[in-house]
């Protein structure tokens, strides 16, 4: 058991394959399919990512956010020292009011959302339960160019301003009028890793910008910058996406601010690293 480092489920996907590499050295990549952590610390990306998956596999969300989550837990309960949860924005859901607080009441929609929820409740129960420090981790919109999963259901950002680079049409939800809070993923990376140096154990952080963007601003920085002939179309958003999402959201970094993490970009600047 190394003690030093931090064994990282999920070390394959879009932001625990750049932590990984990023700290290279500070870290062991766990297998998709292996159980047991290899230190002390672990930190655990292994999720699905969006609410889409009801259509073709209603039990996929509850096997990989919960039931996965459970066989890990079980065979690490008498070796780990700290667990690292990466959760989502997603969870907050239709909160009272923005920016949303650690705090805030949350009312997730979608079985992504919802399972997501349920693995933080699960978490914080069976870490009590078995005398385990934790840490819950709250991502708000992450995007990178290392992102190969990019799709109009995950990270809507990049795959419109593809779109947009090749002077293809694009609809945009509600004339992109609503509100996102992005960071860029090497950004993510370094807020999430000052997290696991600084701060307190036990306890939920919220992992962002805490800037509101509004979509459309980006948009149109994103044609601008590409000279792109694109023509944007105004739609009503589909029904299932009222059922399973909420309109604007970004996230309150109080806590992550006050561990010397304080990252905002201009849509300009978030559209040029991704360009």
């Amino acid at each position: 058991m190394n003690n030093s480092k931090i064994s990282v489920f999920g070390a394959t996907g879009f932001i625990g394959g750049l932590f990984s590499n990023k700290y290279s050295e500070e870290t062991i990549k766990i297998e998709r399919n292996e159980l047991s952590s290899k230190s002390e610390n672990i930190l655990y990306f292994i999720s699905t990512t969006h609410n889409y998956n009801i259509f073709e596999d209603p039990h996929l969300d509850i096997n990989t956010n919960l039931n996965h989550l459970i066989k890990v837990l079980e065979k690490n309960k008498n070796s780990t020292s700290i667990f690292n949860f990466i959760s989502s924005w997603f969870v907050y859901g239709d909160t009272d009011d923005l920016p949303a607080k650690e705090d805030s009441v949350c009312r997730p929609k979608g079985f992504y959302s919802i399972t997501k929820k349920c693995a933080e409740d699960l978490l914080i129960s069976y870490c009590k339960t078995f005398n385990i420090n934790y840490r819950i981790l709250r991502l708000s919109n992450i995007y990178g160019k290392t992102d190969d999963k990019v799709s109009a259901k995950k990270n809507a950002l990049q795959f419109l301003l593809q779109k947009i680079k090749n002077s293809e049409e694009i609809n945009l939800y509600n004339n992109g009028n609503f509100l996102r809070d992005y960071l860029n993923v090497d950004d993510c990376c370094e807020a999430i890793k000052k997290c696991i140096e600084k701060s307190e154990a036990n306890q939920i952080i919220n992992i962002g910008s805490g800037k509101g963007y509004v979509f459309k601003d980006i948009i149109d920085e994103a044609i601008n910058l590409t000279k792109s002939n694109s023509k944007i179309n105004n739609i009503n958003p589909p029904e299932f996406h009222k059922i399973v999402q909420v309109k604007d959201m970004y996230l309150d970094t109080t806590k992550l601010k006050n561990l010397g993490f304080n990252k905002q970009k201009s849509p300009k600047e978030i559209v040029q690293d991704l360009i």
